[in-house]
């Protein structure tokens, strides 16, 4: 009977082994459900976020078609055709002027960034230099003063193993005192020895600074010098329109019925021809950008201490200032503030 009753705890006992396996089971399953709703319902939002791009790209899908619609309707009558082809040309004629001024001031940054790395890894060997000759000196005096307790001690010890006979008792105890302090120092000067060891290996391992990049003070004369770049542009347009007429151009998304008839049409593309031509020309320009970047430093004001680019207010023309001569045999002319009309789309090139 007591071995019944004892299979019968044991029965009982594997019964609530299983219910608490099946409850374990029940909160994996419930676990599981809600991590499965949760990941159902980001799946529901990313869905409607990618349908609501869709609405938005066919939207716009739709508003290019009409455009080209519109343009295809103009070229395909002259009298509407020629305004376009000026429009397109004003516009394009705009996008070489940034352009211009865009690989200028990638060519100056690039030439300052490859002189200031040059200088910044210059400046790392030297500091490693100075560096690297205290941390020999240093191991040259453990390693010397090492060698000294070495030998100091070993000639205490060859003392001590001399004094053998009985009546040597006093000193070679005497001695052996010395020889204790003689291990001390001679250990320390092995510690100092190691320390000065790894230190000359820690500047061996220590890597290249990470170069932090342009300085201030370089960023700010790229910026000067785009914007003198940039008047320079304008200058050589100066005795034309076609500077505002771009700009006008490039506000636009749609072409303007503003360039009159055909023969004025005509006459308006072959501007702009010339223009792109004077706009490319690479004759003197290294002089008249020197020029009108002295001019732009004396003026030049900062809002902050930081700030690479200066004030559009600071660049205003004082009356009577001008830039003297101009390619082409073109007169003296005022020219715009073109930081404050964003001119080329200065910002867009300008150094942060």
């Amino acid at each position: 009977m007591m071995a019944l009753r004892q299979l019968g705890f044991l029965k009982l006992n594997f019964r609530r082994e299983e219910i608490a396996e099946d409850d374990h089971r029940v909160l994996a399953l419930f676990r599981n459900r809600a991590e499965l709703k949760k990941a159902y319902g980001e799946l529901q939002e990313e869905i409607y976020r990618l349908k609501d791009r869709i609405k938005q790209q066919e939207g716009a899908t739709q508003r290019v078609q009409e455009m080209l619609g519109a343009l295809e309707g103009r070229l395909s009558l002259a009298e509407t055709a020629f305004p376009a082809l000026v429009f397109y040309q004003l516009r394009r004629l705009w996008q070489t002027g940034h352009e211009l001024i865009d690989s200028f001031v990638a060519e100056l940054a690039a030439q300052q960034d490859e002189r200031e790395r040059r200088q910044h890894v210059a400046e790392h060997n030297r500091r490693m230099f100075a560096k690297r000759q205290a941390a020999d000196q240093r191991l040259r005096g453990a390693q010397r003063l090492a060698a000294e307790e070495g030998a100091r001690l070993a000639d205490l010890q060859s003392q001590r193993a001399r004094l053998q006979r009985f009546w040597h008792y006093f000193k070679r105890r005497a001695l052996e005192q010395t020889i204790a302090q003689g291990r001390a120092t001679t250990a320390a000067a092995d510690l100092s020895l190691v320390a000065a060891r790894e230190a000359v290996e820690a500047i061996e391992r220590e890597p290249l600074p990470e170069f932090p990049g342009l300085t201030l003070d370089a960023r700010r004369a790229i910026n000067i010098a785009a914007i003198a770049y940039a008047e320079v542009l304008c200058l050589r347009l100066a005795r034309t329109q076609l500077v505002m007429q771009a700009r006008e151009a490039t506000r636009h998304r749609e072409v303007t019925d503003e360039y009159g008839s055909r023969a004025e049409c005509e006459a308006l593309m072959k501007q702009v021809v010339r223009a792109d031509e004077l706009l490319r020309g690479k004759a003197n320009l290294t002089q008249e950008v020197k020029q009108r970047s002295d001019r732009l430093r004396q003026v030049a004001r900062y809002r902050a201490a930081t700030d690479a680019a200066p004030t559009p207010e600071s660049l205003a023309f004082s009356e009577g200032d001008a830039l003297g001569t101009a390619p082409g045999g073109l007169g003296a002319a005022r020219m715009p503030n073109v930081l404050a009309e964003d001119t080329w789309d200065l910002y867009g090139v300008l150094l942060p």
